[in-house]
């Protein structure tokens, strides 16, 4: 009877099968950036990098005080302060930037044709010149303008021109990725799987290797004229190229009535948006993205220590609701998006790694934890040491488990 009605079963099922694995593979087992940084194409060349580092290490010794005076602006623990600052600072030095995007967009703007082809071709040409130094972002590319008709033409050139300049000079790296603003529809999607393979075609890229990032910074990206959630569908049409939903904070909350003085990353619209984007996400092995805060580390001591402080609260708000990337638009943000972020680790590293030890060595940490929640504790203490704020050695120590170990356990 059993091996009659599991056949029946396995019959009944195997196309639901089929959809669940294709539709949700999991994690995609690569490193996710804790933030992007975006810099206007007419403000980016080669030495971009090092002069967002200087500038963020010298905001840090300007601005920072002792190591308890800046722990006690950012509300951090004391016991972790001077460890997590020298973390920061080795991080500042060593990879200031882990995701570059070069921006023809917003922060670009529309300029006359000629214009846009030059940036495209001499930002292409600078980011070639990083990548074969090796002082090139894990992750970089750039964000084009929307596939609204507008924009359209100009944001397909400057992809064109850009991908060309790169594949010619054999710079496109596996960490390339590009950013398709202002979605508004399915149809956008599967236009833009129809732009890569053209140009792919064009400039003998391998098939299916351009990746790009949606924007979610429109209603319609959230809810469509039917009423249904668009995010699940755009995901599916881009084909496995999709690798990030990125919240758009103030597009979007403009979009929906809110008053300038109040759009803000933790505004309830926003918190909407990304409760959704998750929800869409989940087992897709695409990344979600936090959006930004337009307070920028300027001016006084005093204006700089509270852009600072709200920064770090909107980094840490972020990494609690499990989105673990957000955008960062000043060099000044660095000092904080770091601070902030590993001080999370560090604070949750000593429960995380005895919760997960017990777990596996099936001894008692207090808590009655299950598969997906081991796995959830392997994932927290794996992102810490991929941002730098864990040494490998202590998951040996802590967890009696190696690195590669540890990966099978975060993305299994």
């Amino acid at each position: 009877m059993e091996d009659a009605l599991n056949a029946e079963l396995d019959r009944r099922l195997a196309e639901a099968d089929a959809a669940l694995n294709s539709l949700y593979p999991g994690d995609r087992g690569v490193r996710q950036p804790v933030h992007t940084v975006y810099v206007p194409a007419d403000r980016y060349d080669a030495g971009t990098v090092d002069e967002w580092a200087k500038a963020a290490r010298t905001a840090l010794a300007d601005h920072g005080g002792s190591t308890d005076e800046l722990a006690e602006l950012l509300q951090l623990p004391q016991r972790h302060a001077a460890q997590v600052y020298e973390r920061v600072v080795a991080k500042l030095e060593r990879e200031p930037i882990e995701d570059l995007r070069i921006d023809f967009e917003d922060g670009y703007g529309n300029r006359p044709d000629d214009q846009e082809d030059a940036a495209a071709v001499g930002a292409a040409q600078a980011l070639a010149e990083q990548v074969k130094t090796d002082t090139v972002p894990p992750y970089h590319g750039l964000r084009i303008k929307s596939l609204e008709a507008p924009s359209r033409r100009r944001g397909i050139r400057t992809l064109n021109l850009f991908v060309g300049e790169l594949a010619g000079a054999g710079a496109l790296t596996d960490g390339f990725v590009i950013t398709l603003a202002k979605v508004t529809s399915v149809e956008q999607i599967e236009a833009m799987v129809v732009v890569l393979e053209a140009i792919e075609r064009a400039h003998s890229v391998p098939t299916g290797s351009l990746k790009f990032e949606i924007q979610v910074e429109t209603p319609q990206a959230i809810l469509a004229a039917n009423g249904t959630t668009p995010l699940p569908r755009m995901i599916r049409a881009g084909a496995g190229r999709v690798t990030g939903l990125h919240y758009g904070t103030y597009d979007y909350s403009a979009s929906l009535g809110v008053a300038a003085a109040y759009q803000s990353m933790e505004h309830p619209v926003a918190d909407h948006a990304k409760d959704v984007m998750q929800l869409a996400a989940a087992g897709t092995g695409v990344f979600v993205c936090d959006g930004s805060t337009n307070v920028l580390p300027i001016g006084s001591r005093d204006q700089v220590h509270a852009a600072w402080r709200l920064h770090s609260r909107l980094v840490r708000r972020s990494l609690e609701r499990g989105i673990y990337q957000g955008w960062d638009m000043h060099p000044a943000q660095l000092p904080t998006r770091y601070l902030a972020t590993y001080s999370f680790y560090r604070e949750g590293l000593e429960t995380a790694a005895t919760r997960l030890r017990a777990y596996l060595e099936g001894g008692n940490s207090g808590y009655l934890d299950e598969p997906a929640t081991a796995t959830a504790l392997a994932g927290f203490v794996l992102r810490g040491v991929e941002c730098g704020a864990i040494d490998p050695s202590e998951i040996d120590l802590l967890i009696a488990v190696d690195l590669q170990e540890l990966s099978v356990l975060a993305r299994r």
